[in-house]
Order: structure tokens, then C-alpha cells, then sequence
């Protein structure tokens, strides 16, 4: 452990991100999958869960989770699967 009061709040801090990071990163995974899985059934939501995984993607991407580029492709790839 650290000895120095600041390196000791840098500790809780990284632990507290980490785990805030990690519920983020599960919920886009989920919406992700929720998406794909709708679109393969050809379910009535579809639209709604596609809509719904894009915004969970943008606001991974706005707090620096993954990188825009990244993120954009998630998008495209979700619009041109439910397209086709």
C-alpha cells in the first residue's frame, strides 16, 4: 500500500473508476447483444433496441470507454445489419 496521502486517494479513486468502468462496459456488451439478438429474430423492437444500444455506444464513447472510431463502427455495424 501507499504511504503518501495522495498516491493513497489515487488508489481509491483508480478502484472506484475501474469498477464504474467495468458496469459500463458490461451494460453496452448487453445492449449490444440485446440488439444483434432482436435483429436476428426479426423481433417487433428491433428499432427500439437498435436505438437504444447506439446511444449506450455514444455515451461509452463521450466518457472516453472506447475510442470514437471504435465506437462509430460498433454504430455502423448495427444500422447496416438491421438494413439488411
Amino acid at each position: 500500500m501507499a504511504n503518501v496521502k495522495s498516491a493513497k486517494k489515487r488508489v481509491k479513486v483508480s478502484k472506484v473508476r475501474n469498477e464504474r468502468n467495468k458496469a459500463r462496459n458490461s451494460a453496452l456488451k448487453t445492449a449490444i447483444k440485446k440488439a444483434n439478438a432482436a435483429i436476428e429474430s426479426n423481433a417487433a423492437d428491433k428499432e427500439v433496441l437498435v436505438r437504444a444500444a447506439v446511444k449506450k455506444i455514444d455515451q461509452a464513447a463521450a466518457k472516453g470507454l472506447i475510442h470514437k472510431n471504435n465506437a462509430a463502427r460498433k454504430v455502423s455495424a448495427l444500422s447496416a445489419k438491421l438494413k439488411g
